[in-house]
């Protein structure tokens, strides 16, 4: 792996701290708006959301938990009842305002996951709970370029202070982050100022034989430069990788035959419209006309019950 790849991908665990599997925060060098927190509980443990002047947004990856928060002075407690995986289509959410804390509890039987987006920020939206019937899904692309979006965290379902927030299902030898796009500088009315965070997922399909080891599942991401910066970002990735995408163009993520992938991308900058405006590559941007006339993947939507 090259220097610039070692500084913007992280292995699971290179991040950890204080209990948590990875964080991702103002801290970080190189990053300033967006951060995540990963935390693996056991049954009946516990993780604390300290401190204001952040805007959190809580995402169950795998297992239910109990969310108790505080907010000028009153405590109220919201029950999460998440999903068995990423892979089971969308979950409920919390999003927690700038001026709330907050401490969030496993209430599975087995080991539980889940994921905190965050952004700095002295703006206070209302702290609001989002069931899953209520998660926009996006089935985008077609063909081999067919995914699926749960855009709980986007402007137009989320009233939010800084943040987008989105995840991500590729069915297995789906290419998704395509064709290679970027939102590294301000062009009004064109492209957005965003830097992102990727957090991976990567599962045996629902059909692959028995005793297949889910540690083993990978796929694939590219990110490289652009006029705004160098990187160089070509590596396999394994469930609970991240990669930060500080500028540069990003994609493809392509899940390797016999293995979904999951993404959650977190994104934030300087610009004062909360909006996702990208820019294609000039040079693959054309892929996209060939989907015209393709049929959606279909595996897709992935579901509870598939």
């Amino acid at each position: 792996m090259t220097q610039q790849a070692e500084r913007w991908f992280h292995r699971r665990g290179e991040l950890a701290e204080g209990g948590w599997e990875s964080v991702v925060d103002e801290r970080t060098p190189g990053w300033e708006h967006t951060g995540i927190r990963v935390g693996r509980l056991e049954p009946g443990a516990s993780l604390d959301l300290e401190g204001t002047g952040v805007e959190r947004l809580i995402v169950p990856l795998s297992g239910s938990f109990r969310v108790t928060h505080a907010e000028n002075g009153e405590q109220a407690v919201t029950e999460l009842a998440g999903r068995p995986s990423v892979f089971a289509g969308p979950t409920d959410v919390l999003y927690l305002s700038a001026a709330a804390t907050g401490t969030v509890t496993t209430t599975s039987p087995g080991e539980s996951r889940f994921l905190v987006a965050t952004s700095p920020t002295d703006i206070v939206r209302p702290t609001r709970y989002m069931p899953a019937e209520e998660v926009p899904v996006e089935l985008r692309g077609a063909g081999a370029s067919s995914r699926q979006v749960h855009n709980f965290g986007r402007k137009e379902a989320l009233d939010a202070a800084r943040f987008i927030v989105v995840e991500v299902i590729t069915p297995a030898e789906n290419w998704s982050s395509y064709p290679p796009h970027k939102h590294d500088e301000h062009v009004e009315g064109h492209e957005s100022e965003l830097e992102e965070i990727y957090y991976f997922e990567v599962a045996p399909t629902k059909d692959a034989p028995e005793g297949v080891d889910a540690e083993h599942a990978f796929g694939m991401f590219s990110t490289y430069s652009s006029p705004a910066g160098q990187i160089e970002i070509d590596s396999q990735v394994k469930t609970g990788d991240v990669a930060l995408v500080p500028y540069g163009y990003h994609g493809p993520a392509v899940a390797a035959p016999g293995y979904d992938m999951y993404y959650l991308n977190v994104m934030a900058g300087p610009d004062p419209e909360r909006t996702w405006l990208i820019s294609d590559d000039p040079a693959h941007g054309w892929v996209r006309e060939t989907w015209e006339g393709q049929q959606l993947d279909s595996r897709l939507p992935f579901t509870a019950d598939r």
